[in-house]
């Protein structure tokens, strides 16, 4: 299930603390869900924004720790983007042998903050030790290519490939340069060794959680990183995860690029909105958004129309959520029920930032059911329009079962074939878990208190019973 949003507002809309609500509210009623979430980046955090561990009752934890440095996992992008430049500049300090032109050089530095000091600068003044003086600047490191890189990557072997396929300038003939021609790849990939593994945590629930990655919806693909969402694919029954942004941008790019990368197709994708973000749509200034004004909704809500017809395009079923704030009233909560009705949705008001898992009363029956409302239609991004049995999945480290890339081929099915056999692999539309296989991750819960499988372990065998069976037909 991919949570998304309408248009961001300064107001705010809540995907990720409606994401752990929703993943919370599910686990409540006995289905085995699992949350993949992007790390927050430092601007964000010390910024309006603020952090990205969702909030109240529906957050992940430890807060404070993955909203600062956590595993270092952004330290390491960091040092490897910076790396590269380091290696640019030495490259024609010491003769340029591959004849960069200094003009067309396109490869910045990062850094894991807001500084606008730095988003232009002229760097290697003071002498002739210091290189040859150019143009350059600084972006934040969650805009980084080598962040979207790592999110993409399906193991260490395929982000090494990727990490060389970068160009980072231009000869004067202007053909590209590329950090393989540097021969930066291989350091590139050392130091994201263990960035590329994902992290475990957990909500306040207590119900699993992989944060990994956090590429930028307006820059790149605005999603968490493909290895993370397959390893919560192969843990739980169900996933719930999100993109940046409203739908109209992370949503689109996490089924044109995510979806395409990986074969992965969501059964049910959420569309979060409040009412004071469609009061501000409406015309309504922030400062007067707690005042009721049922018209301004109205006008509001046509943002949130068109996002739900934009989802449907994707063949995907989709429902409202209404993450509550105390401020809303009868009448403007009943403005977007109409809304979301009059096309083909259903709202569900949410109270999980107060209550939790248990703040959505009508949602556990309601947000499973949501993914057979409408027809599975098979689009651009999936592999097949199969519904297989099993589906294995690899992770960095993985032995026991074969890569993405040498599956057999993708299988066919019609209306009178039945299941696909239990041994048949393939990329499918809507996945099965893989029963057997191994992988590294790291675990950030070491508070007392906080149980967790950390380190080196085994995923569980899946279980084959009947009502789990009846439940993925």
């Amino acid at each position: 299930m991919l949570v998304t949003a309408i248009n961001p507002t300064p107001a705010g809309e809540g995907k990720t603390t409606t994401s752990v609500g929703l993943a919370d509210a599910l686990n409540l009623t006995g289905r085995k869900t699992v949350l993949a979430l992007r790390e927050p980046s430092l601007g964000p955090c010390f910024g309006t924004k603020g952090g990205a561990t969702g909030g109240g009752r529906a957050q992940v934890a430890p807060m404070e720790d993955i909203n600062l440095h956590f595993t270092g996992d952004f330290h390491a992008i960091t040092a490897a983007h910076n790396l590269l430049a380091a290696m640019i500049d030495n490259h024609i300090h010491w003769g340029n042998a591959l004849q960069i032109d200094v003009r067309r050089v396109v490869w910045r530095r990062v850094l894991d903050m807001n500084d606008r000091a730095l988003r232009d600068i002229v760097q290697s003044i003071g002498g002739v030790a210091n290189g040859y003086p150019r143009e350059s600047g600084f972006d934040i490191t969650v805009a980084s290519e080598v962040m979207a890189i790592l999110c993409l990557s399906e193991n260490l072997a395929d982000m090494e490939r990727r990490l060389g396929d970068i160009v980072v300038a231009y000869t004067r003939d202007r053909s590209p340069i590329t950090a393989r021609d540097l021969k930066a790849d291989g350091a590139m990939a050392v130091l994201l060794a263990e960035a590329i593994k994902p992290n475990l945590v957990q909500t306040l629930e207590g119900n699993p959680a992989f944060l990994h990655g956090g590429p930028f919806a307006n820059i790149a693909h605005g999603c968490n990183s493909l290895i993370a969402t397959r390893a919560a694919l192969a843990l739980g029954d169900y996933v719930v995860t999100e993109a940046g942004f409203g739908a109209d941008l992370g949503a689109e790019k996490f089924f044109d690029i995510k979806c395409r990368q990986a074969g992965l197709s969501p059964d049910a994708v959420v569309i979060v909105a409040t009412v004071r973000a469609l009061k501000m749509n409406g015309g309504v200034a922030k400062a007067d958004l707690g005042a009721e004004d049922v018209e301004a909704v109205r006008r509001g809500a046509v943002n949130l129309v068109r996002h739900i017809e934009n989802i449907r395009q994707f063949g995907v079923p989709a429902v409202v959520a209404i993450n509550h704030f105390h401020t809303d009233s009868e009448a403007e909560i009943a403005v977007v029920h109409e809304a979301a009705s009059a096309h083909g949705a259903r709202a569900i008001l949410c109270r999980h930032w107060a209550e939790g898992g248990a703040g959505q009363p009508s949602s556990p029956t309601r947000w499973p059911s949501c993914a057979t409302r409408m027809p599975r239609i098979s689009r651009r991004f999936m592999a097949t329009s199969c519904r297989c049995s099993t589906r294995s999945i690899r992770l960095p480290g993985a032995s026991t079962a074969p890569s993405m890339r040498s599956r057999s081929p993708a299988c066919s099915r019609s209306s009178s074939a039945g299941r696909m056999p239990a041994t048949a692999t393939c990329r499918c539309a809507s996945p099965r878990r893989s029963t057997a296989f191994r992988a590294t991750l790291r675990c950030s819960a070491r508070r007392p208190g906080i149980s967790c499988r950390c380190a080196r372990f085994g995923w569980p065998q899946a279980r084959a019973s009947s009502s789990r069976s009846a439940a993925r037909s």
